[in-house]
Parts: C-alpha cells; sequence; structure tokens
C-alpha cells in the first residue's frame, strides 16, 4: 500500500459521491413538480404511504431528498403528520434500492454476452456515451435532464470501479484485516464506525456503496459489517433531521423527530434480532462467511424490510412522541384577532358582507399605521425606546393584517359578477398596499429619529420647529384622507391634493433654511443625510394620501379609471378654481406658522416637486 493507492481510492470515492449527487438531483429536478403532486395526493392508509415513500425514494436516489420533501408539504399544510409518518418508513426502505443495483460488481459474465452488458465496467462507458449523446443533441424532450441522470449514473459506477481496484491494492496491507476484525469483535464500534461515516458523507446509500466497494477485499465477515450497516441507519436520519430542523416550524420539525425514533427502534430492533439469532446458533452459517456485494446489499434490504414492516401499525406512537418533543412555539394573539377573523370566505357569495369585513379591516389597518405615524413625529422631538418598539409591534400587526386582507381580496375576486362590486374590490385592493406602505414610512421616520440618537447628533430648535408646521400639515392630510375612505367623501377627497401640494412646498422651504443654517453652523452638518431623508419619508407620506384619494375618486367616477395622471397635470396646471383657492387657504396657514419671513408665494399652477 502507498500513498497512490490512497489517492485512487479517495478519486473513485469522490467521483462515486459526485455521480450520485448528480443523478439525483437531475432526477429531482425533472419530477420534483410530479412527485410533490402524487405525495401530496396521499391517502391516511399509511401502507399505501409506505408504498410511495419506497417508490419516490428508489427514484430520486435519496432518502433525505425523499423526507426533507415530506417535511415541506407538512409544513405547508398539504400532508397531516400522520400522513407522513408512512412515507418515512416507505423512504427508509426504498433507499436500499442502491445497494441492489451496485451489486451488478459481483455479477458473473464468463460465456454470457448479455451478462457482460450488465456489469459496471460496461454499463459506465455505456451510460457515460449516452448521457453525452443527450445532452450535445436535442432528441427527446428534457434531453439535457435525462442526459444528466445518465452521465451520473456512469460516473457512479466509474468511481466505483476505481474504488474496487484501490482496495484490491490495500487489501495487502495488514491493517486492514485487523481494521475489519476489530469490527467483528466490538459491534458497538462498528455502530459509532457506520453512523459517523453516514453522518460525514450525508448518504446512507453512499455509505453502503462504499462499503460494498470494501467487500471486495474478501476481508470482510457478517460479524464484521451488520452492526456498521444498522449504525448508517443513524447517521443518515440525523442528517436529515438537521435538513428538517433548521428554519423550520415545528410541523416540519416533528418530521425529522419521527425519522430518527423509527431509525431507532430499527437500530434495536436490529441489535438485539441479529444477537438472539446468533446466540441460538442461527447465523452459524453466515457469521464467519465473506461477504460480497450482494449479501451487503441483502442484508441492508431485509434488516429494512424486516423493520418496516411489523413498525407499521406502530406509527402513532411516534407521532405522539414527536408532538412531545416538539412543541407548538407559543403563539402570541393578535389584539387585532377579532377584525382578522371577520374575513371569512362563507361571505363570498354575500358580498355586501365580504366587503363590510375587508372594510372594517382597512380602516382599522389605516389608524394604526396613522396612529404610529404620529407617534414617530413624536421620536424627532424626544427619542423614546420603548415608544419605538411600540412602533415596530404595531407595524407587525399592520403586516398582518395588510396580509389577510390581500389573500382575502385575491380569493374574493372570482365571486364578483356586478360592476358595482368589482368597482369597490379595486378601490380597496389599491388601499390596502397605500395603507400598509404608510405603516412602512412611519417606522422609517422612527428609525431615523434612533440614528440621530445613537450618533448623538440634534435637529436644532428652528429645524424642529419648522418641523412641526410640516408635520400638521401632514396631519392634516391624514385627517381628510380618514375623511375619504372612512365615509367615501368625494369633498375631502378632493382636499387632499392641494394640502399634498402645500406640503410639497414646505418640504422645499424647509431644505433650503436646513442649508442655510448648516452654512452658519446653526444646524449639525453630520444631521445632515437624517434630515434629507427625513423630507423623502414626508413627501412619500403625501404621496399615500393622494393615491387612496384618487382611489375613491375612481370608484364614485369610474370615468376617470384611465386618465388618473390627466387629473392631476390638470389640477397643477392651474384653471381649476376650487383647487387653486383650497391650495391658497392651505399656503396661507401653514406659511404663516413657520418662525421667518414667507417665502414667495407659489401658485397652485406649479407642478409638485
Amino acid at each position: 500500500m502507498d500513498i497512490f493507492d490512497v489517492i485512487s481510492l479517495l478519486g473513485g470515492l469522490a467521483m462515486f459521491l459526485y455521480g450520485m449527487r448528480l443523478m439525483g438531483d437531475s432526477l429531482k429536478e425533472n419530477s420534483s413538480g410530479t412527485l410533490k403532486r402524487v405525495m401530496g395526493k396521499v391517502t391516511d392508509n399509511a401502507f399505501k404511504a409506505f408504498l410511495l415513500g419506497m417508490l419516490v425514494t428508489a427514484l430520486i436516489q435519496s432518502s433525505t431528498a425523499t423526507i426533507v420533501i415530506t417535511a415541506g408539504l407538512v409544513s405547508a399544510g398539504i400532508l397531516s403528520l400522520r400522513q407522513s409518518l408512512g412515507i418515512i418508513v416507505g423512504a427508509n426502505v426504498g433507499t436500499t434500492v442502491t445497494g441492489q443495483i451496485i451489486r451488478l460488481l459481483d455479477v458473473d459474465a464468463s460465456g454470457s454476452t448479455f451478462l457482460r452488458f450488465l456489469q459496471p465496467s460496461t454499463l459506465a462507458p455505456i451510460a457515460l456515451i449516452i448521457g453525452m449523446v443527450l445532452i450535445m443533441g436535442s432528441f427527446i424532450k428534457n434531453s439535457k435532464s435525462v442526459g444528466s441522470i445518465a452521465i451520473g449514473f456512469g460516473i457512479l459506477f466509474s468511481g466505483l470501479l476505481n474504488m474496487t481496484g484501490a482496495v484490491n491494492n490495500l487489501a495487502e496491507s495488514g491493517a486492514f484485516e485487523k481494521l475489519f476484525a476489530s469490527l467483528g469483535d466490538s459491534p458497538f464500534l462498528g455502530y459509532l464506525t457506520g453512523a459517523g461515516v453516514a453522518f460525514v458523507l450525508q448518504s446512507s446509500s453512499a455509505t453502503i456503496g462504499i462499503l460494498q466497494a470494501f467487500s471486495a477485499t474478501g476481508l470482510l465477515a457478517f460479524k464484521s459489517i451488520y452492526a456498521l450497516i444498522v449504525g448508517v441507519y443513524l447517521g443518515d436520519c440525523v442528517t436529515t433531521a438537521i435538513v428538517c430542523w433548521i428554519g423550520a416550524k415545528p410541523e416540519a420539525r416533528r418530521v425529522g423527530v419521527v425519522n430518527i425514533l423509527y431509525n431507532l427502534c430499527k437500530s434495536a430492533m436490529v441489535l438485539l434480532g441479529v444477537t438472539l439469532a446468533h446466540q441460538l446458533g442461527l447465523l452459524d452459517g453466515l457469521w464467519e462467511r465473506t461477504v460480497n456485494s450482494g449479501i451487503i446489499a441483502n442484508t441492508n434490504t431485509v434488516f429494512n424490510l424486516a423493520c418496516a414492516l411489523p413498525m407499521i401499525p406502530m406509527l402513532r406512537v411516534f407521532e405522539r412522541m414527536s408532538l412531545r418533543i416538539v412543541k407548538n412555539a407559543p403563539v402570541k394573539e393578535s389584539k387585532y384577532k377579532t377584525v382578522t377573523d371577520a374575513l371569512n370566505p362563507v361571505f363570498f357569495d354575500t358580498p355586501a358582507l365580504a366587503f363590510q369585513s375587508c372594510y372594517h379591516l382597512l380602516l382599522t389597518v389605516f389608524t394604526a399605521s396613522r396612529s404610529n405615524t404620529e407617534k414617530s413625529f413624536r421620536l424627532l422631538n424626544k427619542y423614546d425606546p420603548a415608544l419605538h418598539q411600540t412602533i415596530l409591534a404595531e407595524e407587525d400587526e399592520i403586516d398582518r393584517m395588510t396580509d389577510c386582507i390581500s389573500k382575502y381580496l385575491v380569493s374574493f375576486l372570482p365571486h364578483l359578477q356586478m360592476q358595482d362590486h368589482v368597482a369597490i374590490m379595486d378601490q380597496y385592493y389599491k388601499v390596502t398596499s397605500e395603507f400598509e406602505r404608510l405603516g412602512d414610512h412611519a417606522v422609517n421616520i422612527a428609525e431615523l429619529a434612533a440614528t440621530l440618537h445613537k450618533n448623538g447628533t440634534h435637529l436644532s430648535a428652528a429645524a424642529l420647529s419648522e418641523l412641526a408646521v410640516l408635520e400638521s400639515a401632514i396631519m392634516n392630510i391624514l385627517d381628510e384622507t380618514d375623511q375619504t375612505f372612512r365615509k367615501r367623501d368625494v369633498d375631502a377627497a378632493q382636499r387632499i391634493e392641494p394640502l399634498v401640494q402645500v406640503s410639497a412646498d414646505l418640504l422645499n422651504v424647509l431644505k433650503r433654511n436646513h442649508l442655510k443654517r448648516m452654512s452658519t453652523g446653526e444646524c449639525n452638518v453630520y444631521a445632515d443625510s437624517t434630515y434629507t431623508n427625513l423630507m423623502v419619508e414626508f413627501r412619500r407620506i403625501g404621496a399615500v394620501c393622494s393615491n387612496v384619494g384618487i382611489a375613491t375618486l375612481v370608484r364614485v367616477y369610474p370615468e376617470l379609471a384611465d386618465h388618473e395622471h390627466l387629473y392631476f397635470d390638470k389640477l397643477h396646471a392651474g384653471g381649476d378654481e376650487a383647487f387653486d383657492a383650497a391650495y391658497q387657504r392651505a399656503r396661507d396657514r401653514y406659511f404663516a406658522l413657520l418662525d421667518r419671513p414667507a417665502a414667495e408665494p407659489q401658485t397652485g399652477a406649479q407642478a409638485l416637486p
């Protein structure tokens, strides 16, 4: 044995693992949608679920992938935990198919041309040739995916042959004979070895395949490998449980826990059964016998089947144990639960009731977002961490309510028949995102206040005084927006835009004044970026309210639906007496509140900056 034999062994192992991964990934990619649909239709019949799990795993060559897909379906509510139990057991049996394929190493092809085609030394190049032809051409549908499967199959067997050749040279070393002898004398050591290798390789099929390759040395006896095979079950299921656990819901985690519990019981049953059979002399003809690839594959399959069939009736026990081990995460009940629960699909056939539920929830979202906006303004004057946390907690509620109503509206839409109902749906769908966006702007203002506090910078008294005027104008806009949506008030909707224009004028003046104060040192230069971002958030709040106003007007005057921008352009182009008068009144009011000489008057005809 020398370093080149070790390199050859490791190279063969790398090819084997890569081939298995390529073949499995290509199979999953080509059939994942079908697999999920089929698995999603599984019944409560545990035996049918067992057969399904076995067939799926045999197809994609990975029990881990099958169980992870199952965990995802359970997490999504497509399968119940109880329905998944049979699939888990079937996946553990299905993974033994790979070993049965690898046993082709033992095919005796002497005197038979057909059998020579079944030998890995022939199958490997044939599979590689077929795969390459399919990848380079487009002869069938999904030819590249099928070609990748064939390439993976060829690489797997090429790696297996490489490993077999390397271990034949390594067999000459006495160290390997002593190693396998020690495994036969210490089943516990063999169990830990199998578990450790399977955990590192993250594949029971790969571990069994490596063991089958080592059988070519002629040094493996049944007493040396049975505990190692059983250890593989634990190592593989721990890997699967970790994948199911990370970032998953309790339902998905329970699938991983059930897999561990099942494999622990399976290990105990096999070790106890083999020990008793050996003590009774039932294994005398096999105990010291040198095993080959076929015996290893059969042993693995028999162990799994012998445990699966009697344990299927016991699956409810594993379910109850997993429920005790993985508790449901404590759910904090939303204070708006009553309003969200009113979004009941039973109202779809009575649109008036459905819209009423939507209206109340939307009004709740707007009220919460507006309240958060007021709180965020207070943080600019005096930062309070507790108040900031209150804003963030309320924002979570706002997001949750928005998600509820968005899903409800989408589900409700196909049930609408009348044009009036469609108009209401259009308005509600538009204002849903606007109300949620209003809450986002409140959070952004709170974060900017926190940034000022963290950096130890402060806005000057003059800046705060001017901001108070702008905040007053924004709150006035929000008042009109509330009136607009609450009462479908067209007059209030038309009062929004003049106020938004005035707030834009105030923003321009405040930015110019801020620059002047920075030049004289009255305002902190380091607060400039925060102040600029504040102006952006104030402007966006005005835009949100404009959108709510126009959505209400479109509901009342459907002819505006295709001409919203023309409507705004017409207002800001001048000539609308009502708009100009409202704009001037509001401008006079708020500019008079600024503690400085008013800026040169701007006409209502000026477009929004």
